[in-house]
């Protein structure tokens, strides 16, 4: 079985394609990177590893790259973690699978109800809280938007990145910087007080396994840095519901701020977080689990796992040949 996983980036601002991989040990595993310089190209974890076109650059760059791969390698199944992957690879994904390529992604539909700019409207039918949320489209829209909702305030890409403001020239610094890579609409967010509270899990219409945890400190991009295991009946609950309304398929994690009496949602990721190696050490493995189902094996539900287990996530360093380096820019692929 060859599995394919992208996001290799395991710097302070980690993607989740390590995690996946270290839940991943005794497959076949080929790495799909962006960029030469991603530190998890050179851990030793990957059989292959090739250079992809940016999805940007569109779906018949990225077809062709992915045929060339599946005929070097015999590649069955792919496990995206990306962001600016998923857009793509979930519309075409009855393409991949037709290319003998297997995924576990959500429909289209499923991945636009949980978009940031649709939110709010999806909280409703949760029932559950959200934070004071506006919608803009330009410089003029933040003004009117900041004047509403104040500061500290938090500047969010519908897409990717999220930036807390303090005052007036942050609050446009992040808006140019997240609409010059990402585009429009942003939002402008209120920030409520409590505990930052995030759930893993994977879904074929029903939730088959998780692992909650209460963040304790992150990177500057909000990645979690150290976290405990925990089990929150209101962060479980809404992850049901989540589950429920959406009929889910995949991979997810539930973002949420826990308050003394209620609990606001304030994302949803529709993959695996770069955290998800701890469901994996508290016996919960998510990623083989996404394997099972795509190969259509049976998977039983598991939800039992150990509370108050500390995450530390740490910087180690890795010496390799300077020439897997040269051959991957010239080659693109070692």
């Amino acid at each position: 079985m060859k599995i394919a996983i992208s996001g290799l980036n395991n710097t302070d601002n980690p993607a989740p394609g390590i995690g996946v991989a270290k839940g991943l040990k005794g497959y076949d595993l080929i790495g799909l990177s962006y960029d030469v310089n991603e530190p998890g190209i050179y851990q030793g974890i990957f059989e292959h590893v090739f250079l992809m076109p940016f999805p940007s650059m569109g779906w018949d760059d990225v077809k062709e790259r992915l045929i060339e791969i599946k005929e070097k390698t015999g590649l069955d199944i792919l496990i995206p973690t990306l962001d600016a992957e998923l857009p793509l690879l979930i519309k075409y994904q009855d393409e991949l699978n037709e290319m003998g390529i297997k995924t576990l992604l959500p429909s289209l539909e499923q991945f636009k109800l949980r978009e940031k700019a649709n939110l709010a409207e999806f909280c409703e039918k949760l029932g559950v809280k959200y934070p004071k949320t506006i919608k803009i489209l330009s410089l003029e829209d933040l003004y009117e938007a900041l004047k509403e909702i104040g500061y500290p305030c938090m500047i969010k890409g519908n897409y990717y990145k999220a930036y807390k403001a303090y005052n007036l020239d942050e609050a446009i610094e992040y808006f140019y910087k997240i609409s010059n890579e990402w585009g429009f609409p942003l939002l402008v967010q209120e920030i409520v007080s409590g505990v930052e509270v995030n759930y893993v899990g994977i879904s074929n219409g029903k939730l088959l396994g998780g692992v909650g945890i209460k963040k304790l400190t992150t990177t500057e991009l909000g990645k979690v840095w150290e976290a405990i295991s925990l089990k929150n009946e209101q962060l479980l609950a809404l992850t049901h519901k989540f589950v429920e309304l959406s009929q889910w398929r995949g991979a997810f994690e539930v973002e949420a701020i826990a308050t003394a009496k209620d609990i606001y949602l304030i994302e949803i990721n529709p993959r695996f977080p770069a955290w998800v190696n701890f469901s994996t050490q508290l016996g919960i493995n998510l990623p083989k689990m996404m394997v099972e189902l795509i190969e259509g094996k049976e998977v039983k539900p598991v939800h039992d796992y150990p509370e108050n287990k500390l995450y530390v996530r740490y910087v180690e360093e890795a010496v390799v040949d300077f020439d897997m380096y040269k051959k991957l820019l010239a080659k693109k692929e070692i």
